[in-house]
């Protein structure tokens, strides 16, 4: 569909129907209709977010912050970051003058049960697009059936480098960073603070995020002198990493990375942690640990085990822009505590949908994609942004952080050491770690 047909205005017309969705909306200058066109006062979002699982934690602030994202929408509360926003196309009245309406459903971080909730909300529910998640895996499956369904995907938290890489299609869009952003960003870091000459054996998620993770902080600290001993894969279920956690003892590593998210993350540092890791010696060196994915809730999880080990962020509440400033208030006095970098993601992902939406003057995805393709920002929280035309992948400053040493409160975990330009993160569409995948075309559902 051309970029004049798409940014054009609608007549309704009769329900045209097709694999099982009414889609009911005719453009002036064709007969394409788009899946879900919204009928009468109202328009539905998909909200599928891990509400049990690993990723559970993570899944329950991202819908608080959806919630909250609807509530501003629709004229609710102090607005948020609609204040900051450098785009101004945003009323409070809803989306295009419909007030936002939403449905939920639990991907249980299994991307199976994923595809089914997302599929439910999008043909009995009416969603006109969907957004979640807190795997790759996960992520992945559900950008495939939005672009097979022809509605919008707004990524949430996923950081595998396939997302926008080889796994990437036309409807989707993400504005969370990922593998090898913070690797970029972390590998410098790490060999100013403990040298060159290191032998990291690393722990691995067993699924896409784990395994581009691993590559992307495997090549670039390599690069900056190190020996990867060891790379050995774990289960998502596993909840006890104690024989994972054993051999690393006798490896002849002298840093051990944990490429694990979530509940995972926490469980296997403690495991480290009482292993005392942190207390020996290898190679004439003080043994040290590295988490290349840190959330604030994690690290909250992990408690005082967290202590001085970095990572990377994609945002933390504690940044004094304005956005972040407006974000942490709105959502700190509706829910009492501060929001996490799952639901900061979350909360934006929605804005620039509707936004986009307003852009656009349509719900059809492939006008409301074309308002997203180059699209550059500013006032959400990371700086100047810009959502890149070739991939659909946000680009924008990363943040190096660590274990606080003296938290304040059980909220105080983490502090940002460095503020990454995104011209150090940022890479060619072409990149080695993001090849074999095409964009394709946009899909409107007809």
């Amino acid at each position: 569909m051309s970029k004049q047909l798409t940014r054009r205005g609608v007549l309704k017309s009769g329900a045209v129907v097709g694999a099982g969705l009414t889609m009911p909306t005719i453009f002036t200058s064709s007969a394409a209709a788009y899946t879900n066109e919204p009928k009468g006062g109202t328009v539905t979002l998909g909200f599928n977010v891990p509400q049990s699982g690993p990723y559970a934690d993570e899944g329950a602030d991202e819908l608080r912050a959806y919630k909250l994202a609807v509530e501003h929408l629709n004229g609710g509360g102090d607005a948020g970051m609609m204040k900051t926003f450098s785009s101004k196309a945003l009323k409070g009245n809803g989306i295009l003058g419909k007030k936002v309406k939403y449905v939920t459903g639990d991907t249980q971080t299994k991307s199976d049960a994923a595809r089914a909730s997302a599929k439910s909300m999008i043909e009995k529910d009416g969603a006109v697009m969907i957004t979640g998640g807190s795997s790759s895996g996960v992520a992945i499956a559900v950008q495939g059936l939005c672009q097979e369904a022809g509605v919008i995907f707004m990524a949430g938290l996923t950081h595998s480098n396939d997302t926008t890489g080889k796994d990437k299609k036309a409807n989707g869009f993400r504005h969370f960073f990922n593998g090898h952003m913070s690797a970029a960003a972390l590998a410098p870091v790490l060999e100013k603070k403990y040298g060159k000459d290191r032998k990291a054996y690393h722990l691995t998620a067993d699924y896409t995020w784990g395994w581009t993770q691993q590559a992307s902080i495997a090549a670039a600290t390599e690069a900056k002198g190190w020996k990867t001993v060891k790379n050995v894969l774990t289960p998502l279920a596993t909840t006890d990493f104690s024989s994972y956690v054993a051999p690393v003892l006798n490896s002849g590593a002298d840093i051990l990375v944990l490429n694990h998210y979530g509940g995972n993350m926490i469980n296997s540092l403690t495991s480290a942690v009482q292993f005392g890791l942190r207390d020996k010696e290898v190679n004439g060196k003080n043994f040290e640990i590295v988490v290349p994915l840190y959330s604030r809730l994690m690290a909250r999880g992990a408690g005082k085990n967290v202590k001085g080990i970095f990572g990377s962020t994609n945002w933390h509440w504690s940044l004094s822009d304005a956005g972040s400033k407006a974000f942490v208030k709105s959502f700190g006095e509706k829910y009492g505590f501060p929001p996490s970098q799952a639901a900061h993601t979350c909360y934006v992902q929605t804005l620039l949908y509707a936004d986009a939406c307003e852009r656009s003057g349509t719900f059809n995805p492939c006008g409301v994609g074309e308002a997203l393709e180059g699209f550059k920002f500013d006032g959400l929280g990371n700086g100047p942004t810009e959502y890149r035309k070739e991939d659909h992948q946000c680009f924008k400053d990363v943040l190096v952080v660590k274990g606080k040493e003296n938290p304040t409160s059980q909220f105080d975990v983490l502090e940002v050491v460095e503020v990454t330009p995104r011209a150090q993160v940022e890479y060619k569409p072409d990149h080695p770690m993001f090849k074999g995948g095409s964009l394709g075309k946009c899909n409107p559902g007809a």
